[in-house]
């Protein structure tokens, strides 16, 4: 699904990755750990096409990673990017269709993540509005909403009750079983041998791959 060969990106005088590379089989889950300032956030920066490698490249599904493949990408950052103006169901659907959605398309895809994350009662209200919990849930579902095929999720679990963790535990389960592949940074290692088949331990710029 992902290639990585030989990247390096420096932020002068700082080295963030030095020659990285390693895969990511498709229909997997892989957690990427690593320390702050370890790398991670540049790596996953480089894999939404936010920057561009000083050497080496990325390739998705065998081709070179270009601005068309994001529409295969979901991406959830540890920073959350929700228009706090917006409703539930208007975050979504903007979402959906910048993604390439139609109108028709996005509509059902925010209806049913909407019920399948038990949003129901908030559709209509303002993100602001919204519990850190439930502000975590519409960012799930706008990385998820388009469907895409490769997940980077950057903490995912953070805000969540118990419940709210076995929910996303169970749907992660359930995209990989469908072919789904998922990239999955936390510094939580519990989270990881719970989830994960595949290990990627990132430090001062280098990887190890498990």
């Amino acid at each position: 699904m992902i290639e990585i060969a030989h990247v390096s990106k420096s932020f002068r005088p700082k080295v963030a990755l030095s020659n990285v590379s390693f895969k990511i089989k498709k229909g997997t889950i892989t957690g990427l750990l690593g320390p702050n300032g370890a790398g991670k956030t540049t790596l996953i920066r480089l894999m939404n096409l936010m920057g561009a490698p000083d050497d080496g490249f990325i390739k998705f599904e065998g081709q070179l990673l270009k601005e068309s493949h994001l529409r295969e990408i979901g991406y959830l950052p540890e920073e959350r990017g929700l228009y706090k103006e917006l409703s539930v169901s208007q975050q979504l659907l903007f979402f959906a269709k910048l993604r390439g959605l139609t109108s028709v398309e996005a509509k059902q895809a925010a209806r049913y993540w909407i019920d399948r994350l038990q949003m129901s009662e908030w559709s209509n209200k303002k993100t602001e509005a919204l519990s850190k919990g439930m502000a975590q849930k519409v960012q799930f579902a706008v990385a998820v909403v388009h469907d895409p095929k490769f997940l980077i999720l950057d903490e995912p679990f953070t805000g969540f009750d118990p419940v709210n963790i076995d929910l996303i535990k169970q749907l992660l389960f359930e995209f990989r079983d469908a072919g789904k592949t998922i990239l999955l940074s936390t510094h939580n290692m519990q989270r990881v041998q719970d989830i994960c088949s595949h290990i990627i331990l990132v430090n001062k710029g280098t990887i190890n791959c498990q």
